[in-house]
């Protein structure tokens, strides 16, 4: 399983590297950096703008996934309880059978 995760993770990442070579022909506006600096400055905005999108998007998993926990409790505290009302948990299942 871990694997698999790591090959997930290295799939994304060549992705992203894709993606940033096809976006970037210069600078995000259209214009080529003319110094290392407006180099590193673009570099560093398209860093900080990929950063941001997987912090939201790690965000979003996380919170649907808190979700679905609780969707998960209160399913099965509503399973519980419609066993509880129709007199079948578990343990009357052994007394009734018999």
């Amino acid at each position: 399983m871990a694997e698999n995760r790591s090959q997930g993770s290295d799939r994304s990442n060549q992705e992203t590297v894709e993606i940033s070579k096809d976006e970037y022909p210069g600078d995000h506006k259209g214009q080529e950096p003319k110094n290392l600096q407006d180099l590193v400055q673009c570099v560093q905005t398209l860093l900080q703008g990929m950063q941001d999108k997987f912090q939201g998007m790690s965000d979003q998993i996380l919170a649907r996934i808190d979700e679905m926990g609780h969707r998960i409790d209160d399913l099965e505290k509503n399973i519980a309880d419609i066993m509880m009302q129709s007199g079948t948990e578990e343990g009357d299942k052994g007394v009734s059978g018999s």
